[in-house]
């Protein structure tokens, strides 16, 4: 079966990851421009792909799991790996990378009637670094437990784990993956950054209703789990889920109301 078709009938079999990377590239091409959204969707694609093909042969960063290719022919796959997992990876890095910059950046002092603007200097510093791989890392403890459970509602049972892990199922070693991950792509893309001439350089302030779009982005995708995770009836998978946010949320809020202490970091 040809490649064309088998992507046609991957975003007819997935519409709700397409839609998500749609909105992502939406939002990140207003914020960084096509040429420095292609750097870093990239990057994050590569890598994790790279990584889900070694974790599905030599257990790591992921620890060991498998793909069980009961889509194979309904859905592209490269190699062993489903192109719609790996692709996930990047709309998720984006919307993690956001969340970091809206937390980190400082407002700048601006009396514009269409509000805020965020301070971009340091926008790929070793703090904003740390900040987005923990956010990428903390949504899949949300995600991986309900994907886990694919058989029983529309993603369907596309992969396990040998040895099923301590939390719902899923092995910790998952989610230090995913850490490691994001940590190996937003380096590659601070490396490029750093190369004089290759990207475009990025503007001392923006609009932080652009990174907000991005902010939204991440939210939209645990919304979207937590919801898939009750309508299943795993109420505890849930609860947790949302217990792990309601801190982060309030830190947002704070943030955007201009009630969060900013932090005195190193932004390098």
């Amino acid at each position: 079966m040809d490649i064309p078709f088998l992507l046609i009938k991957t975003v007819l079999l997935r519409p709700y990851v397409f839609f998500f990377l749609a909105v992502s590239l939406f939002a990140a091409s207003r914020f960084l421009g096509w040429k420095r959204t292609g750097a870093m969707f990239g990057i994050t694609w590569l890598t994790a792909f790279v990584c889900e093909f070694l974790s599905t042969r030599v257990g790591f960063p992921f620890g060991d799991y498998y793909y069980t290719a009961s889509t194979v022919g309904e859905e592209l796959y490269i190699f062993n790996i489903p192109f719609m997992d790996s692709l996930s990876f990047t709309f998720l890095l984006y919307a993690s990378y956001c969340l970091a910059l809206l937390f980190v950046m400082p407002y700048q002092n601006t009396s514009q009637p269409l509000g805020k603007r965020l301070v971009l200097r340091g926008a790929l510093s070793w703090p904003v670094i740390g900040l987005t791989c923990l956010l990428f890392m903390f949504i899949d403890i949300v995600i991986d437990p309900v994907a886990l459970q694919g058989g029983r509602w529309f993603l369907g049972q596309i992969y396990g784990y040998p040895d099923p892990g301590v939390y719902f199922g899923v092995p910790l070693a998952n989610f230090i993956g995913w850490f490691i991950v994001g940590l190996i792509a937003m380096i590659g893309y601070r490396v490029v950054d750093q190369r004089q001439g290759v990207l475009p350089r990025l503007p001392e302030t923006i609009p932080a209703r652009e990174v907000m779009l991005g902010v939204g982005l991440y939210y939209g995708v645990l919304l979207f789990n937590l919801c898939v995770t009750f309508w299943i009836g795993e109420g505890l998978m849930g609860l947790v889920g949302c217990f792990i946010y309601v801190p982060i949320t309030v830190l947002v809020w704070l943030k955007l109301a201009g009630r969060l202490p900013i932090l005195q970091l190193n932004l390098r």
